[in-house]
């Protein structure tokens, strides 16, 4: 296939006409055109809802576990018990998506979440207070996440026009990022109003609305006949084969390892809020380094008008991670907080900028019996990229100190993502 070429089938009643373009300051604001188009508006209605909801779970589980243990290690096992079922489920799910009604797997996976959330309001309603059972409980949930996330977004390219899917992206991108900021606050706010156990039970009410988004969806079944295929081993060394014969997806893989990996500091920002920042108080330091990235990325969001309808994309995305690189190494090098998250702003609104055109690319560069793959990868590549980051900064951070670690890795994501871009011309050239 020449992915150079390549085209987007849609199941949509957008209208045929293109819209005028913008003048004045819309002309900088968020591309809404695709919330024109009924499924789409559907699926991205559901997901404002369930980006606050879904982090209520992401607070509550690890508080509870804390609260009975009195252990962040087991804190963090519980976070691997989440994280293995997610890959392994993310893997096959991508499979599964390319061989189902992708609108029936999103059906029955959603109501599996919700009733796991109900699972986890019961148990804790009841005072059960068992880790084990928390952490098998996480464990279902994330398989079902991760057999969810590829057919979700593998649906976009069907729900869209091929050049919309860029704003499509962004609309998504940013009610996430959104969640991440406003659902651990809308937490710590609930808790002590609610409770703890109640917090499960929102999030459950709010998948009953996802549910009820996705039964309003168009059928998705597979476009090339290939229901009566497996979704085994087979199957998913098939994507792995596919994405190394197909340069531009390979290389916007790599491009959010380099950046994650070399570049996700986060690991580093308890140590840094305590001895480098210290002076504005351990606390609003911590605070404010953990919501620099989304922030920005949420603002990046709201503004992604200016670069949403760009049709280079392989260029979009090595401009990003390159800025993002920048970013991260300006952060490092900073000694004064707010210069330091102004810096990771930045760095945010370059992710934002990444993840729109590597997304847009894993859509539109892929046929569709192989884009439930794609996104399947694509969420091990996002869920683990961050932890392996942690490892390595924290390694780096205990040998070299944790600005000279951060500056290092900023660096070093410019210059590994710049010789990629140099030596496969693929990415670079890559247009919709």
């Amino acid at each position: 296939m020449d992915t150079s070429e390549s085209t987007t089938e849609t199941d949509t009643d957008a209208p045929a006409d293109e819209a005028p373009p913008r003048r004045g300051w819309r002309r900088w604001a968020m591309d809404t055109r695709p919330l024109r188009i009924p499924a789409y508006r559907r699926l991205w209605s559901s997901t404002i809802v369930t980006a606050v909801g879904s982090q209520l779970t992401a607070v509550a589980v690890p508080k509870q576990i804390y609260d009975i243990t009195h252990s962040s290690a087991w804190v963090g096992y519980a976070s691997l018990a989440g994280l293995v079922p997610m890959v392994a489920f993310a893997l096959w799910g991508g499979a599964v998506a390319d061989t189902v009604d992708r609108r029936k797997l999103l059906l029955v996976t959603n109501t599996g979440i919700a009733v796991t959330s109900l699972l986890f309001w019961a148990q804790a309603v009841t005072g059960l207070d068992s880790v084990g059972v928390l952490m098998v409980l996480l464990a279902l949930q994330q398989a079902f996440f991760g057999l969810n996330a590829p057919a979700r977004t593998a649906s976009i390219a069907r729900l869209v026009p091929a050049e919309q899917l860029p704003a499509a992206n962004a609309l998504g991108s940013t009610v996430m990022q959104t969640g991440l900021v406003a659902g651990p606050l809308l937490a710590g706010v609930l808790i002590p109003v609610i409770g703890l156990p109640e917090l499960y039970l929102v999030d459950a009410l709010a998948l009953c609305v996802t549910v009820w988004a996705v039964h309003r969806l168009p059928a998705l079944p597979p476009l090339d006949g290939s229901a009566a295929r497996r979704a085994g081993v087979r199957e998913i060394a098939a994507g792995f084969r596919y994405i190394s014969r197909h340069k531009v997806l390979l290389l916007s893989f790599l491009a959010d390892i380099v950046a994650m990996v070399f570049g996700m500091p986060r690991a580093l920002f308890p140590q840094l809020a305590a001895q480098t920042y210290g002076s504005w108080g351990e606390g609003v330091a911590l605070g404010v380094l953990f919501a620099g990235i989304p922030v920005g990325a949420v603002l990046g969001g709201l503004f992604s008008g200016v670069f949403s309808r760009a049709r280079r994309h392989g260029p979009m995305v090595i401009g990003a991670v390159v800025a993002w690189g920048v970013a991260i190494a300006g952060f490092g090098l900073s000694g004064n907080l707010w210069v330091a998250v102004l810096f990771l702003a930045a760095a945010g609104v370059a992710d934002m900028v990444s993840m729109v055109f590597r997304g847009a690319i894993l859509l539109s560069a892929a046929t569709d019996e192989m884009r439930g793959r794609m996104q399947g990868v694509f969420t091990v590549v996002v869920a683990g990229g961050p932890r392996l980051a942690d490892v390595l900064h924290g390694t780096a951070g205990a040998a070299f100190g944790p600005r000279a670690a951060v500056a290092g890795g900023g660096a070093l994501v410019v210059v590994v993502m710049l010789a990629l871009a140099c030596a496969v011309p693929a990415l670079r050239r890559y247009r919709v």
